[in-house]
C-alpha cells in the first residue's frame, strides 16, 4: 500500500469509528507498521505497533532461496506430468546470485532502442523505496539438460516441464523471497510477477508493444547482466558461471545489499563465438555472421506450441555447447547433484 492510499484509508478509518456508536476493531498495515483502530465506551483506542525489522544479507538469501529447491513446486507434480516417469521429476538445482544498487547507471541505458527499449522501467519506477536489485540464476537439472541434448530437433517432455512449471516454480520463488524481505521490514517485489509487467513473449504470438514484437518493460536477462551474473552469447542468451541452462528471476528490494560486482566489461564477454549453438538451432535462427533472428527463433516456438500445447519450448542453444554448465575455457564451479533418476 502506497503512502496515499494509506492516508485516505486511515482518514475514512478515523471518520467511521466517530461516526459508529459500536464501531468493530480495525486494521490497517504499511511497510512494516501496523494500527488498530477500535473503539470502547465510546472513546477511539488507536494501537500502533513497528515490527522488528529483519535484515538479510546475500549469505543468508541465497541459504533461503537454496532452501526452496527441495520445495514441492520444483518437482513435476503427478497431474501435470506428460508421462508416469516425469512424475516428481527436479526441475532445478543450483541457484546462483549477483545484486547492484538500484541506482546503477546501466539500468537507465536498457532504455536505448537498440538494448531492451524505451518501455523498460527502471527499479524506483517498480518500487519507489527501491535500494538494491538482486538476480538469481536456477540452473537445470543434469537429467532436464541430457534429455533435450538426446533431442535434437524437438524438446524434450523433462525440457517442456522445465520451461512451463519450471517458470512456474520460479515466480513462485520469487515471490517467496519477497515476502520474507517485506515481513522483515523492507518492501521487496518481482517485476515478472506484478500486473504492471508486459512481455511480448508471454507465449508465442503475443506482441505487447506496437514497436517491437520481441521486448518487454522489464528483461530478466539484461537485468542479470547488471547484476553481474553473466555476459550475453550469440544466442542472446546468458553465459553464468554456471552456464547458460536454466533461467532466471529478479527483485527489486528497499534492503540495501552490497553490489556483488561485475567481473566483465563487455557485452559478449564470455562468449568465444564457436557456432556451436547455431548449427544446434532446428530454425537455423542463429548465424555467426548475423547473431540471432528472433523472427524465426519465435516461429518455431509457435511451431512447438502446436505440436506440445499448452507447453511450448527449444533451448537447443542452451545444451551440447560449450558454455552449457559454465564460462568456456575457465574452471567449472561445483553444481550440486540431481538427486532424482
Amino acid at each position: 500500500m502506497d503512502n496515499i492510499s494509506c492516508n485516505r484509508m486511515w482518514s475514512r478509518l478515523l471518520l467511521e469509528a466517530a461516526a459508529i456508536p459500536h464501531f468493530p476493531a480495525r486494521r490497517i498495515r504499511q511497510k512494516n507498521i501496523s494500527i488498530c483502530v477500535a473503539k470502547r465506551k465510546g472513546l477511539l483506542i488507536i494501537h500502533v505497533h513497528k515490527a522488528k525489522e529483519t535484515k538479510m544479507n546475500l549469505k543468508e538469501i541465497s541459504a533461503f532461496t537454496t532452501g526452496l529447491l527441495d520445495a514441492p513446486q520444483n518437482r513435476v507434480a503427478r497431474e501435470a506430468a506428460l508421462s508416469d516417469d516425469l512424475v516428481g521429476l527436479k526441475m532445478f538445482d543450483f541457484v546462483e546470485i549477483g545484486a547492484v544498487r538500484a541506482d546503477d547507471g546501466y539500468f537507465a541505458r536498457c532504455r536505448a532502442p537498440e538494448i531492451v527499449g524505451p518501455q523498460f522501467m527502471l527499479p524506483g519506477d517498480w518500487l519507489a523505496e527501491a535500494k538494491s536489485v538482486l538476480s538469481i540464476f536456477f540452473k537445470f537439472t543434469e537429467r532436464v539438460m541430457k534429455s533435450s541434448a538426446a533431442l535434437p530437433a524437438w524438446p524434450s517432455n523433462e525440457w517442456l516441464h522445465a520451461r512451463i512449471e519450471g517458470q512456474m516454480f520460479i515466480n513462485w520463488a520469487m515471490d517467496a523471497l519477497a515476502g520474507k524481505l517485506t515481513q522483515g521490514g523492507y518492501p521487496s517485489l518481482a517485476p515478472s510477477s506484478d500486473r504492471r509487467f508486459l512481455s511480448a513473449q508471454k507465449k508465442p504470438g503475443v506482441k505487447a508493444f506496437s514497436n517491437s514484437s520481441f521486448t518487454s518493460n522489464w528483461s530478466e536477462r539484461h537485468v542479470a547482466f547488471i547484476c553481474g551474473l553473466g555476459t550475453f552469447g550469440l544466442s542472446k542468451g546468458l553465459i553464468t558461471k554456471a552456464g547458460m541452462s536454466g533461467r532466471f528471476g529478479s527483485l527489486v528490494s528497499a534492503l540495501d545489499l552490497p553490489p556483488t560486482g561485475r567481473e566483465y566489461s563487455e557485452v559478449y564477454e564470455y562468449c568465444i563465438m564457436c557456432g556451436k549453438c547455431a548449427k544446434n538451432c532446428p530454425p537455423q535462427a542463429i548465424s555467426l555472421e548475423k547473431g540471432k533472428n528472433h523472427s524465426l527463433c519465435a516461429e518455431f516456438l509457435d511451431r512447438t506450441a502446436a505440436k506440445h500445447a499448452p507447453r511450448y519450448g527449444c533451448g537447443k542453444c542452451q545444451v551440447n555447447v560449450p558454455c552449457q554448465n559454465g564460462i568456456p575455457g575457465r574452471k567449472k564451479i561445483p553444481l550440486a547433484a540431481d538427486q532424482h533418476t
